[in-house]
């Protein structure tokens, strides 16, 4: 892809984020007076931004290949789970506004939400760990032999096979918290429940196609959680 494409991709792309996450969860709460909705824009967008950058600058190819919605290359049951979980995350972004603000169902007290910010910071720095260490993190399971995909086992990769899905959980479950929202944990489990599945296909999927995986899985025991699985 031209350069002048790409750049233009990623400002679009990063435009309509904004616009979309803004739309879902002013027009849900109702008003634009939601002090949590504005610092969790400012946290995502920002680290999005920077990350943006540093991959633009350092692994370009990998910025190109999170770039894409769906891949040909995607297997079938990826596919699959993306399309089921998608009204779960749907109703991950559009009870809190409902729920902390419109109706104040929930109450979360201002202690508990800034531990909750700690972690969505906390969880973004550390996705960002993982993206450095790993150049084939694409948004899909595949493997990537155009690249010369190999096995990564550095960094957090040497705690657990899998360190992608430890941040985007404790974003999960820290960012309804952090906007004072309880009832959203509802849909939040069962976005965990979908990423559990993906974690284990994932690993089968590693196992049989990636060379060297089958030796690593030997000294890196634990999937998601040291010391569990």
């Amino acid at each position: 892809m031209p350069e002048k494409g790409l750049i233009a991709k990623i400002i679009v792309r990063f435009i309509l984020g904004l616009i979309s996450i803004g739309a879902i969860l002013f027009s849900t709460a109702g008003t634009l007076n939601w002090l949590e909705a504005w610092i969790y824009i400012v946290i995502q967008f920002g680290w999005s931004a920077g990350l943006t950058v540093w991959l633009w600058n350092y692994d370009p190819e990998l910025l190109k290949d999170r770039l894409k919605f769906m891949k040909k290359s995607a297997k079938g049951w990826d596919k699959v789970l993306t399309f089921v979980s998608m009204p779960f995350y749907a109703a991950y972004l559009l009870i809190p506004g409902f729920d902390a603000v419109r109706y104040q169902w929930s109450h979360v007290p201002v202690g508990v939400k800034v531990l909750c910010f700690i972690l969505i910071v906390a969880s973004f720095l550390w996705i960002t760990w993982v993206m450095k260490e790993n150049t084939y993190l694409s948004r899909f399971v595949e493997i990537q032999e155009e690249r010369g995909h190999k096995v990564i086992t550095s960094g957090p990769y040497r705690f657990v096979r899998h360190p992608m899905y430890i941040g985007a959980a404790i974003l999960l479950l820290a960012l309804p918290v952090a906007l004072g929202s309880l009832y959203a944990l509802v849909p939040t489990a069962f976005a965990l429940v979908f990423m559990i599945i993906r974690t284990v296909l994932e690993d089968k999927t590693l196992h049989k196609e990636l060379e060297g995986y089958v030796e690593y899985a030997q000294k890196t025991k634990y999937r998601l959680i040291p010391g569990i699985w």
